[in-house]
């Protein structure tokens, strides 16, 4: 798979963004923790703040950010429901007794232009209540809980977005679900009790609290700087550890061109 290339486009576009008004400082206040699961009542404050007029107007600029379109004629709609998007959790990491391997980091909701361009929204806590915090190109978030629930039924999708990998665990397994994943965990996967060996070896010395968080580097579970394809747009929003991308670092979500259904 190919990175998707255009950030250039993308970081110009992040000027056009209006939605929160949180400032650099406010981005390294304590963060809100995200909810342990999904309510009705939390996905319906995440599809408020999706198809919210402020939120559908940067839509429309995030469209024609490329030229492809007007932002006027751009009509960006969203469609279905948020779906929970979890991501490794660092108390599995830690090893702490109980910990799942993944958490709740944010809602997606899907938005679709008159054109057929598709984006994702992340929706997550802050604050300020429920707010969209992240547009990026793509539908992966979709794309990857369907391929979850076609590989394993009733399992957890997650990412390890230190390696942008997407994965299915259940059953005391955990099986790829994209080529990043594979080069992870092998094509057939591996048991829950190895990949969390993996993962320790990996970031263990990375985690909240640790000499490599205090030097400033975000526990070692913050989103690369150099992707490419997403928008950060309130800062400040999701717990520390697996953080999501913040106005004060401007990081960006990477995103891949799809190479499969």
């Amino acid at each position: 798979m190919t990175l998707r290339a255009g950030a250039a486009a993308v970081l110009a576009a992040t000027a056009l963004l209006g939605i929160a008004t949180a400032t650099a400082t406010e981005a390294s206040a304590t963060p809100v923790p995200q909810p342990q699961s999904v309510t009705a009542e939390t996905r319906a404050a995440a599809a408020r703040a999706a198809s919210a007029p402020d939120t559908l107007a940067t839509l429309s600029r995030f469209f024609a950010r490329e030229g492809r379109i007007t932002a006027a004629a751009a009509r960006p709609r969203i469609e279905g429901e948020p779906i929970p998007v979890n991501h490794l959790s660092p108390d599995f990491v830690a090893g702490k007794a109980g910990a799942s391997v993944a958490r709740l980091e944010f809602l997606a909701g899907k938005a679709v232009s008159s054109d057929g361009q598709q984006a994702v929204l992340w929706t997550a806590r802050t604050g300020e209540g429920w707010q969209v915090v992240n547009i990026a190109t793509g539908d992966d978030e979709f794309r990857y809980a369907r391929l979850g629930e076609e590989k394993l039924p009733g399992g957890t999708v997650f990412r390890e977005p230190q390696i942008d990998a997407w994965y299915v665990a259940g059953g005391g397994r955990v099986l790829p679900l994209d080529e990043d994943a594979v080069a992870a965990v092998g094509g057939g996967g591996t048991s829950l009790a190895a990949y969390r060996a993996r993962v320790a070896r990996a970031y263990g010395d990375k985690l909240p609290g640790s000499a490599y968080a205090e030097a400033g580097a975000a526990g070692g579970f913050s989103e690369p700087s150099a992707g490419t394809g997403g928008v950060p747009v309130a800062a400040g929003a999701v717990a520390g550890g697996l953080a999501l991308a913040a106005a004060a670092a401007l990081t960006l979500a990477r995103r891949r061109i799809p190479t499969r259904a």
